[in-house]
C-alpha cells in the first residue's frame, strides 16, 4: 500500500478521482479509465445516472421519518391537519456555518446524522483542490488533532504535479482552457449504527460525480457509488470526524439514457449548486 492510499483510507476523501490502473493513486479502482466522447453506450448510462440519484436522494429526504422530530407544528397552517407525506420532518436546520460548512448540529442521532452528510459533501468538493478552501474545511470537519495531522499530508498529495496530471488538471490544480472540473458527492441516505456517549458511527451511501466536462477531455464526468462509514466525536459542542473508511456500493443498475453532450454537463454543474444541507 502507497503512502497516498494510507492518507486518502482515513481521511474522508473518496476515492473516485483517478482512473483505473493506476495502483498507488490513492482512490482504488471506482472509475474507469477516461475515454473520448465516443464511449460506449454503457458507459453513457453510467454517467447520465446522476440525474436519477439527485430525484432519489430528493425523495428520500423529504419523506424521511424520524422519532425525534419536533411535533409541534402540524403543517396545516393552523387547521389541525397532518403534515403531507413529502413536508420536511425532523429538527430545524443548523443557522451556523463555520468555514462555510453548516455548524452547531444537535446532540442526537438526527443531528450526527445531518454533520455527517454536510461534511461529506464538503470532503468530496472541488474545494478540496483549492489550499484556502482545503484548509478551511479541514479545520472545520475534523477533530482539531485529526486536523493539524493531515493538514500537511493534504498539501503535499494536492498539490502534487503527478496526481493534478492523472486527473487531467493543470499544476495550479486549475482546469484546463474549455472545460469545467466537476467533484460532487450526492448523499442518498445515512444510518446510525452506534450512537453515545460523545460519539457516533455513522454510515453514509451516496454517488459520487468526478471528472473533466468539455469536449476531447480523456476525463469526462463518471459517476460512482460507495457507502462511507464515519467514526464522529462530540468535541466543542458540535460534531467532528474522528475517523473514516470507505467501500464500494450498493450500486444500482444504470438506465438505458443517452449521454449528455459536455456543453450541457457543463452547464448543468454551473447553473445547479451543490448539495449544502442535510435536513
Amino acid at each position: 500500500m502507497s503512502d497516498d492510499d494510507d492518507l486518502f483510507g482515513g481521511t474522508g476523501e473518496t476515492r473516485t478521482r483517478l482512473p483505473e490502473g493506476d495502483g498507488a493513486d490513492g482512490y482504488g479502482s471506482a472509475r474507469r479509465s477516461g475515454r473520448s466522447a465516443g464511449r460506449s453506450p454503457s458507459r453513457s448510462v453510467v454517467t447520465v445516472i446522476g440525474v436519477v440519484v439527485l430525484l432519489i436522494a430528493a425523495i428520500a429526504f423529504a419523506n424521511r421519518d424520524d422519532s425525534s422530530s419536533d411535533g409541534g407544528d402540524d403543517g396545516g397552517g393552523g387547521g389541525g391537519s397532518k403534515a403531507a407525506p413529502t413536508a420536511p420532518t425532523g429538527e430545524k436546520p443548523v443557522s451556523g456555518k463555520a468555514g462555510g460548512i453548516p455548524s452547531g448540529y444537535a446532540k442526537s442521532q438526527q443531528g450526527v446524522e445531518s454533520a455527517t452528510a454536510n461534511y461529506a459533501v464538503a470532503l468530496g468538493s472541488a474545494d478540496m483542490f483549492n489550499k484556502a478552501r482545503r484548509h478551511a474545511i479541514v479545520d472545520t470537519v475534523y477533530t482539531p488533532t485529526v486536523a493539524s495531522e493531515r493538514k500537511p499530508a493534504l498539501d503535499k498529495v494536492y498539490a502534487g504535479e503527478s496526481f493534478l496530471a492523472r486527473i487531467g488538471l493543470n499544476k495550479d490544480g486549475s482546469a484546463p482552457n474549455g472545460t469545467t472540473f466537476v467533484s460532487r458527492i450526492i448523499p442518498v441516505g445515512t444510518k446510525v449504527t452506534k450512537f453515545g456517549g460523545g460519539s457516533a458511527t455513522v454510515e453514509i451511501w451516496y454517488s459520487s460525480l468526478f471528472g473533466l466536462a468539455g469536449e476531447n477531455t480523456e476525463n469526462p464526468v463518471s459517476e460512482s457509488w460507495f457507502t462511507n462509514t464515519y467514526e464522529m466525536r462530540w468535541v466543542g459542542g458540535d460534531w467532528k470526524v474522528a475517523d473514516f473508511k470507505q467501500k464500494d456500493g450498493p450500486v444500482p443498475v444504470g438506465r438505458d439514457q443517452r449521454a449528455s453532450t459536455a456543453d450541457d454537463m457543463a452547464k448543468a454543474v454551473e447553473e445547479f449548486g451543490g448539495f449544502t444541507y442535510a435536513r
